[in-house]
Parts: C-alpha cells; sequence; structure tokens
C-alpha cells in the first residue's frame, strides 16, 4: 500500500486498521512498524481511542496489544463490545485475552 505524505499519523493508522481482514487481529505494535514509527505503538492507541470520530468505519475491535489482550475495551460504547464485536467473528476470548492468538494474528508488513 503506497501512502500519500499528507496523512496525519491517525489517518495512516486508520488506513491500516480498514485492511485488517474479517476474523483477525493485529497489534498496536505491528500498526507502529507499518507506518515507520515503530516506537510508536502507544501513539497508535492513542489514535484508536479516537477512532469513532473519523469520517469512516474503523474496525477498532481488531486492534489490541501485543500478546492479545483487549486492552482497548474501555473504550468502545460498553465494556464488553470489543469483545462480542471479536466473538462475533469468531474469535474465541477467555478473561479478555484472544485464544490461539498466534494463528489469529494478522500483520500488515
Amino acid at each position: 500500500m503506497k501512502e500519500p505524505k499528507n496523512l496525519t499519523f491517525s489517518e495512516k493508522v486508520y488506513e491500516i486498521v480498514a485492511q485488517i481482514p474479517y476474523g483477525r487481529v493485529t497489534t498496536y505494535g505491528h500498526i507502529a512498524r507499518k507506518i515507520g514509527s515503530p516506537q510508536s505503538a502507544r501513539m497508535v492507541g492513542w489514535a484508536m481511542n479516537h477512532s469513532h470520530s473519523y469520517k469512516k468505519e474503523i474496525p477498532a475491535h481488531r486492534v489490541v496489544n501485543r500478546v492479545g489482550l483487549l486492552t482497548g475495551k474501555a473504550h468502545f460504547a460498553t465494556p464488553d463490545l470489543m469483545q462480542k464485536l471479536l466473538e462475533k467473528e469468531g474469535i474465541e476470548i477467555k478473561d479478555n485475552q484472544i485464544q490461539d492468538f498466534k494463528n489469529i494474528l494478522w500483520s500488515p508488513e
């Protein structure tokens, strides 16, 4: 994917998140590396926290931390919405942890 240079950091994040396949997840770190800012995983998280106000719908529920924990769930309309959206896609979750994480993980690189 060619990225136009005039996109903001958040827009670059959202462009990648929009590509995550149904039934798969990626991490804040994978996204940060893909946009050329490998030390910015926390900034990716910040962008995801504000994705609800973006002009396009972003599948923010598909972005998790580096070990598959649903650390962003507090930023959804209800505390269990992130998990419900992932489970609807066939992803098994136990105690806020994605099961079989290595096989569900999608890398944009």
